[in-house]
This record gives structure tokens, C-alpha cells and sequence, in this order.
């Protein structure tokens, strides 16, 4: 008698250094089930939030990636690369001047509220059906439309020069790696991303039982990660539909 096929939603707190199609691949395997696809990509540095569709809930994929999201980050002054992350190569190195906490705020406030954002060629959107990412390994620049994205909210949690901790609100599609390199062409000295994770997607946050590691899914800990999983009603009721 075959298995009835999964259903579902899950978390997975997503480690550094990998992509988030490791994680899909490596949940295929976990779960016996080839219907997983992902909602918003997580860079390869990155950690936290990945969420996950399972089954059926591959039909909600959209509403779920339309959803606001939540980052804590650090930026650090005085380097651009050319991903605006820690794995690029250094483009530019600047002395970072005597900033206050006052001068950070002024920086992070002209990127508040609705505002257009460039996305950065060391991207996933497509030009002429082929990914920036792999223009840019090529050498190749290309022109891009800026995108049109917005911060809810923002907090600076930590300034020791040249590196700002950080955490922000914003919508679907932004890059906050542009938000950090922004802010340094903004300060005069230049910045990147250097830590980033996703704290939460929307309505989802990290509860204790309700999400999975990926050593869980490597592993092949089954059992605990489909108790970790949001049925469709579970994710009904806390979407309030």
C-alpha cells in the first residue's frame, strides 16, 4: 500500500554555505517526496528562515512569497564588493571616517518607507531568460529596471566602527545587501553585507517544535520533521484567512 504523499509547509532554520535548493534537495531525500519547492531565496552566507511548500501547498507558493520579511544584519564600513556581500570580490576600499550613531541614522532614513532599490548583477532575475549571476561571472553589466520595494521598519542594534548591526522590515523582492551597499555610497566609505539571517516571513516565526534544522533533514530525522510541519489549516488560521 503506497504512503499517503505529504501536505504541508515547514520551516527550516537554513545553515551558511549553501544554497536554498541544498536545502530543497536535501528534503526531497528526508521526506521521500519530489513536490518541495521554496519561497524566497536565501544567498548561499545567509542563514535562518527558509520556508518550504510541501505537496498540494505548492499552489499557495505565491501568497507566501508576496509576504513581508525580517532580517538582522551586519554591514561593514569601508569595502565594496562586487556581489555588496562578504563573498565578492573588493572592488574599492575607502578610510572610514569619525561616523556617529547620528550620522548611521541619517544614512539608514533616506531608505525608509517606499523608495526604488537597483538590484545587484550578482542576481537571480533574469535578463533575456539568463540569470545576472551568471552575466556577471562572464564580466558582463548589464542595464537593469530598479525595483520598487519598501522598508516598514528598521533598527540599528549595534554601531562599532567600521561594522553596524541591524535589523529590517521590508517587502518582497528586497536586497539587503543593496540596502548595506546603498547605505555606504550614501556615508561616503563604502560597505557590504557581511552577516545576514532571516528572522521571519510574514506570519511565520521560528517556534520550538514548529520548525527544522538542516541537520534534521540531512539526517533523515522524518518523523520530527513532519511533526514540525503547518497543515494548510494551520497556515489558514495563522494567515487569518
Amino acid at each position: 500500500m503506497s504512503k499517503e504523499p505529504l501536505s504541508g509547509v515547514l520551516l527550516v532554520d537554513k545553515d551558511p554555505d549553501m544554497t536554498s535548493h541544498d536545502v530543497v534537495a536535501v528534503a526531497r531525500r528526508c521526506l521521500g517526496e519530489r513536490k518541495i519547492g521554496h519561497c524566497g531565496t536565501l544567498d548561499p552566507m545567509a542563514t535562518g528562515m527558509l520556508i518550504l511548500v510541501i505537496g498540494n501547498p505548492t499552489t499557495i507558493q505565491d501568497l507566501l512569497m508576496a509576504e513581508d520579511k525580517e532580517y538582522v544584519g551586519t554591514a561593514t564600513l569601508g569595502s565594496t564588493t562586487s556581489s555588496q556581500d562578504r563573498e565578492g570580490e573588493v572592488l574599492e576600499t575607502k578610510p572610514v571616517p569619525a561616523l556617529t550613531l547620528e550620522d548611521i541614522k541619517a544614512g539608514f532614513d533616506t531608505m525608509k518607507g517606499d523608495f526604488y532599490q537597483m538590484p545587484p548583477m550578482v542576481s537571480a532575475i533574469k535578463k533575456d531568460g539568463v540569470a545576472l549571476y551568471k552575466l556577471a561571472r562572464q564580466g558582463k553589466v548589464v542595464e537593469r529596471e530598479p525595483r520598487f520595494v519598501h522598508v516598514f521598519d528598521y533598527e540599528i542594534t549595534r554601531f562599532e566602527s567600521p561594522e553596524i548591526d541591524f535589523r529590517v522590515v521590508c517587502s518582497k523582492g528586497f536586497y539587503v545587501r543593496t540596502y548595506a551597499h546603498d547605505l555606504g555610497q550614501k556615508l561616503g566609505c563604502g560597505a557590504h553585507l557581511s552577516a545576514l539571517r532571516r528572522t521571519r516571513s510574514g506570519h511565520f516565526k521560528f517556534i520550538p517544535g514548529k520548525f527544522a534544522t538542516f541537520a534534521d533533514l540531512k539526517e533523515g530525522r522524518r518523523e520530527l520533521v513532519q511533526s514540525a510541519m503547518y497543515s494548510l489549516y494551520d497556515v489558514s488560521k495563522l494567515r487569518g484567512a
